[in-house]
């Protein structure tokens, strides 16, 4: 079992940035591969980014290639989404997503496989 708690989220005008955090505890963070997606009003919950439980293999959804970046810090349970060049579009719930990996270096890019979920941060962007 593991434990995710996003923070960081916020109101900002269009072209800001936020830094998204989720800390994690509970079990070894290191065996986790992490996903952050999100969720608009009367949408679906989409697919972010994706971080390897080791932290070398990255992935992004094509809309927030270029401008949003996941990382983790192993030695603090961490991982983070530093989201810049902010967009009214980028508006919704973002949840942070845990999943037991045997592979280290694999990442996740369905909601599905992912076993445990934060509660969620609102991140508002106006134009």
């Amino acid at each position: 079992q593991v434990q995710l708690v996003e923070s960081g989220g916020g109101s900002v005008q269009a072209g800001d940035s936020l830094r998204l955090s989720c800390a994690a505890s509970g079990r070894t963070f290191s065996n986790y591969a992490m996903g952050w997606f999100r969720q608009a009003p009367g949408k679906e919950r989409d697919f972010v980014a994706a971080i390897s439980a080791s932290g070398r293999a990255t992935s992004y959804a094509d809309s927030v290639k270029g401008r949003f970046t996941i990382s983790r810090d192993n030695a603090k349970n961490t991982v983070y989404l530093q989201m810049n060049s902010l967009k009214p579009e980028d508006t919704a719930v973002y949840y942070c997503a845990a999943h037991d990996s045997y592979y280290s270096g694999i990442v996740y890019l369905g909601a599905h496989e992912y076993d445990y979920w934060g509660q969620g941060t609102q991140v508002t962007v106006s134009s």
